[in-house]
């Protein structure tokens, strides 16, 4: 056995990286006509730049997949680097508001909230009661 890892090309991925790539060109190359004609628009030409790009794209996923397959200490380093891309750091996402269940509200009963609820209804109160006597009667003039 030699020392260096063995390479195993799987000939069913390879044809279809080849069929995958030909293709991506085979519609770069139909907008790309598309484009050149009378009915073309710019919106062609983009798709016929993007094309080779997905083809490259291909033959890129392919080839980190071979190297990742014969090469554990790499495969390593990208499972750990995934790790790490996955982990949302601290401070980055707001709070989650959190509501208080109704055993949490029955049991603890802080004098210093209730003072300020018992404030905040009065307060209500006391607008509702002017809103009602300033406001005229809903019935209209009589």
């Amino acid at each position: 056995m030699s020392s260096s890892p063995r390479r195993t090309h799987r000939p069913a991925l390879v044809v279809l990286t080849v069929v995958a790539a030909a293709a991506c060109l085979i519609l770069a190359w139909w907008q790309w006509s598309r484009f050149e004609s009378s009915s073309g628009s710019g919106q062609n030409l983009g798709y016929a730049l993007q094309w080779p790009a997905f083809a490259i794209a291909v033959i890129y996923a392919y080839r980190r997949f071979v190297v990742l397959e014969s090469d554990p200490e790499e495969a390593r380093k990208a499972a750990a680097d995934a790790r790490a891309a996955a982990e949302i750091p601290e401070g980055i996402l707001p709070e989650r508001p959190t509501t208080p269940s109704a055993s949490s509200l029955a049991t603890d009963h802080d004098p210093v909230k209730d003072a300020a609820l018992i404030e905040y209804n009065r307060y209500l109160a006391e607008l509702r009661s002017a809103d009602t006597t300033d406001a005229p009667s809903s019935k209209g003039p009589q």
